[in-house]
């Protein structure tokens, strides 16, 4: 798979594969790394003494949604 990007548009991206499990491979791969990177910044932030809310307005999402997923692996 090759990633080209738009010279116009850095960050608009235009894939070349045409082969959807290829594709499909390399998402599932991208999912697990942000979740991996994301749960790792989560501690460090629990670490830190971040509130729920904080990171929930970090990533983004509600604070309930963070702490459902991340709570019970509270440091």
């Amino acid at each position: 798979m090759s990633i080209e990007t738009d010279s116009e548009a850095p960050l608009n991206l235009r894939l070349t594969e045409t082969e959807p499990a290829v594709g499909l491979r390399a998402v599932g791969a991208l999912h697990r790394l942000a979740e991996r990177v994301e749960a790792a910044h989560v501690t460090a932030a629990r670490r830190a003494g971040w509130s729920w809310e904080q990171i929930g307005d970090a990533l983004g999402v509600t604070r309930q949604s963070v702490h459902a997923k991340y709570g019970k692996k509270d440091v």
